[in-house]
């Protein structure tokens, strides 16, 4: 603890001296609220929430101008769960991002350490999750990474310029084993925005994930422990007027899974674990105070097993309204509702559970209500 209060001692020092240099900028971002589930094994449950809108966290960017057009850019930045102050991902100073590199005008950035993926960068902006709600508004157990359950370490990336509206770009994770593919990941993607219209699409693989405490998706950020993850999607958003429409279509599967951080462990001889995931959203500016976003979710999944096959669907519906105070802070209310059909019975997919909840539901259906406030600074 005494070398984690240096440390940040002498960070904050870095920032005061900075203002000789180019810049280096200190930001954050605090998300509170209290949280309500109908059923979480049976009972209902209050909570206070911290970051499930949006992750509490703390950071600093860094920018040296090196001349022609190049520049050294580095960010260092912190989660953590404000009920409790302890970091998140647990044990990791710069869990949310760390990373150090070298941009040029012309042609972008290549970045090294930890940091994001491709359908973080590119999809999940134009999601009901990725732009408003957060956690509640996550297709099931975030199977396909649209809230960032995990980022990737040990990642080499490249972000494109903007030309025209087009950005495109890339990381490669290595796993940092004697075998070289071992929990090692890669990502793609590209965005295009024209006028109104905004078109984006974007490609992750991990392969054993989780297996390794040092590896790509470490075992404490895996959403999912298995052979290998697989991610593609697409997605679209039009701005008409105060309103932005959205649609995405996001695809999973899982080879040989084994475990989720959200369902716990999976039955023995497990093959196959999938997920097609289908979301309309729409955002209102009501008036310049008052924002509504909703979104419709409806996932098909499938899972091979031993015992045979199951083909869970949920269906997810989702409303926010928000009350801005300034600028930088705003209240806000979340209403969540999901219900899980399809041949599931018998199985961890048999009953709802909203990422964000108390706890998976004793029944089919589940209902999350929450109300809180976010600044940022």
């Amino acid at each position: 603890m005494k070398h984690k209060t240096a440390m940040l001692c002498t960070l904050f020092c870095a920032v005061t001296n900075a203002s000789a240099q180019d810049s280096v900028t200190l930001y954050g971002l605090i998300d509170q609220g209290i949280g309500f589930t109908n059923n979480a094994a049976g009972k209902q449950a209050w909570q206070t929430q911290s970051g499930w809108t949006a992750g509490d966290r703390w950071g600093l960017k860094g920018v040296e101008s090196l001349g022609a057009g190049n520049a050294a850019i580095f960010t260092l930045e912190n989660g953590f769960v404000l009920d409790s102050g302890r970091d998140l991902p647990s044990g990791m100073l710069f869990g949310r991002q760390a990373f150090v590199g070298l941009q040029n005008t012309q042609w972008g950035s290549v970045t090294f350490g930890r940091q994001y993926d491709s359908i973080q960068d590119y999809l999940a902006p134009l999601t009901a999750n990725g732009r408003d709600g957060g956690w509640p508004f996550a297709h099931p157990y975030d199977n396909d990474n649209a809230v960032a359950t995990f980022r990737l370490s040990n990642a080499v990336k490249f972000s494109s310029a903007n030309y025209g509206g087009l950005q495109f770009g890339g990381v490669y994770a290595f796993g940092n084993t004697a075998s070289f593919a071992n929990n090692r990941s890669f990502s793609l993607g590209i965005a295009y925005k024209l006028s109104s219209l905004s078109l984006a699409a974007a490609y992750l693989q991990a392969d054993s994930p989780g297996a390794t405490g040092a590896g790509a998706v470490s075992s404490t950020d895996a959403n999912f422990v298995a052979r290998r993850q697989r991610v593609w999607g697409a997605g679209a958003n039009y701005d008409w007027g105060p309103a932005t429409l959205g649609l995405t279509y996001t695809h999973t599967v899982l080879n040989d899974p084994v475990s989720s951080t959200y369902f716990g462990t999976l039955p023995a001889g497990a093959t196959l674990l999938r997920f097609d995931n289908v979301e309309a959203n729409v955002r209102y500016q009501v008036t310049p105070t008052v924002v509504f976003a909703a979104m419709y979710a409806y996932t098909l999944g499938r899972f091979d097993g031993a015992s045979g096959e199951a083909t869970p669907r949920w269906h997810q519906a989702g409303l926010m309204l928000d009350y801005l105070l300034s600028k930088r802070t705003f209240l806000y209310t979340q209403a969540v509702y999901q219900h899980v059909g399809g041949d599931a019975a018998g199985t961890v997919f048999g009953n709802a559970y909203i990422t964000g909840s108390a706890g998976i539901s004793s029944t089919r259906s589940q209902v999350l209500g929450r109300v809180g406030i976010r600044t940022v600074f």
